[in-house]
């Protein structure tokens, strides 16, 4: 199993509007792909909340093969859409993880 690890912080004032739009959109549309099985939204806590709240995305796929795909055929397009509605207001890394047991 391999794990898609999406962490975001974002601006206090964005955050009812982020998490709305990755509920309703970019969530949904992720799994449309047809290259995960699940996801899990959650927020970070005992985080400095100084500049906003932390949120992860961990997205859960059966091979490398498939996150190779989504990563070659979505990713960009999906990651301009947050940058083109939200701009600065929120910053994002990613991590990528093998489920050992």
């Amino acid at each position: 199993m391999i794990i898609y690890n999406v962490t975001a912080k974002v601006n206090h004032a964005f955050v009812d509007e982020w998490l709305k739009w990755m509920k309703q959109e970019h969530i949904p549309e992720l799994m449309n792909t047809g290259l995960f099985l699940d996801y899990r939204l959650s927020r970070l806590l005992d985080q400095d909340e100084t500049e906003g709240p932390t949120f992860t995305v961990q997205y859960f796929c059966d091979s490398m093969e498939h996150y190779n795909t989504y990563i070659a055929e979505y990713a960009q397009a999906m990651r301009q859409k947050g940058l083109q509605r939200f701009g600065n207001n929120f910053i994002a890394f990613r991590t990528v993880m093998q489920v050992i047991s």
